[in-house]
């Protein structure tokens, strides 16, 4: 399952960030912003997606501190959640020319468990690759902000806590550098925005970065009524 036959008419779009940077927010008023202006779009999460992927999501994100999860176990987890989500979701939305709007994706397989918890990079990239059938993002947009921040935002955030928010700072202050390492590898792709301002003011600048991207692709419009 490679990117050809259906890059050219969908549109994929994935938010990335540390804990607590407001990515999942934006996605929602992006999303709406979209099908103001007459796009279909499809917005989904990882881990999730399918019936199958969600529930690989709670189990990674709840799973009780009786049976601690292994690195290797957690990515693999990841990354069949991700074989499902592709397969099922995200190409077929992205062969009906539908923007795909996705809340995290391989980048914060790299980030968490490569630069999180220190597993091997070429590894998880050549099974990512597998699992995603060779897809990568058309355009990828990183909240960045500390890790002290975020998880501050996380603590606010009551009967929101999971898994990866009792990691320890260290740990999220690694994944934060991995996302910007990343940020660094892939220039044209990956655009920062800086998610220590106000919500609306970063709702500002993604949705122009968003729309100064689609007139390059053939997307499917709604019928105007």
């Amino acid at each position: 399952m490679g990117s050809r036959g259906y890059r050219a008419k969908g549109f994929f779009l994935t938010l990335e960030g540390p804990e607590g940077s407001g990515k999942s927010t934006q996605a929602v008023r992006l999303v709406a912003t979209l099908k103001r202006a007459g796009y279909s779009v499809v917005r989904t999460r990882e881990p999730g997606g399918t019936p199958l992927a969600e529930t690989i999501r709670r189990a990674l994100l709840s799973a009780s501190s009786r049976e601690s999860v292994t690195a290797e176990t957690e990515a693999l987890l990841i990354l069949a959640a991700r074989s499902q989500h592709v397969a099922h979701i995200i190409v077929p939305a992205l062969r009906r020319g539908q923007i795909v709007v996705c809340d995290r994706f391989s980048d914060s397989t790299l980030a968490y468990q490569g630069y999180g918890r220190d597993m091997n990079k070429h590894w998880l990239r050549t099974v990512n690759d597998v699992a995603s059938g060779g897809l990568s993002p058309d355009f990828t947009l990183l909240f960045d902000l500390p890790a002290s921040a975020g998880l501050a935002r996380r603590r606010k955030a009551r009967g929101k806590q999971n898994r990866l928010d009792r990691e320890s700072e260290l740990f999220h202050r690694r994944v934060r550098q991995g996302f910007l390492a990343l940020a660094r590898q892939t220039p044209r792709r990956v655009t920062v925005i800086d998610a220590t301002k106000h919500a609306d003011d970063i709702a500002m600048v993604t949705q122009a970065l968003v729309f100064k991207r689609l007139p390059r692709y053939r997307l499917l419009r709604k019928p105007k009524s």
